[in-house]
């Protein structure tokens, strides 16, 4: 990578956000920033500009991670990679509907992250 891309991540759980910014990082990524809520990422992402949204399905606040990611790639045209622990039939199928990059299941192995992001990014 001769530039690192810029990564919006967007989990409430504060230590599996610092575990996942740790590995963002490990890989090469910019951390553009850290939120915790879709209220927050839906303000703050269209300054923030990220080259890439890795969100949580499950957040704290009235907005779960899809109906976030449908929202914010309404004004932002930004690929969105869910990490999540449901895998539920619903839950899948609500997220697929929002067309992501990508779909990664906790706990997220390493070489799975990076693949997906690259793959997000066009660079897989």
């Amino acid at each position: 990578m001769n530039t690192a891309a810029r990564i919006l991540l967007v989990e409430d759980e504060r230590i599996i956000a610092l575990e996942m910014k740790l590995f963002l990082q490990r890989l090469g990524y910019q951390v553009a920033a850290s939120l915790a809520t879709g209220e927050q990422a839906l303000a703050d992402a269209p300054a923030i500009r990220p080259d890439l949204v890795l969100m949580d399905i499950m957040l704290a606040g009235d907005l779960d991670g899809i109906e976030t990611a449908r929202r914010l790639r309404a004004v932002l045209p930004v690929p969105v990679v869910y990490c999540t622990a449901y895998t539920d039939p619903e839950t899948m199928r609500r997220a697929q509907d929002t067309s992501p990059a990508g779909i990664l299941t906790k706990p997220v192995n390493l070489d799975d992250l990076r693949r997906t992001i690259d793959q997000g990014l066009g660079r897989g």
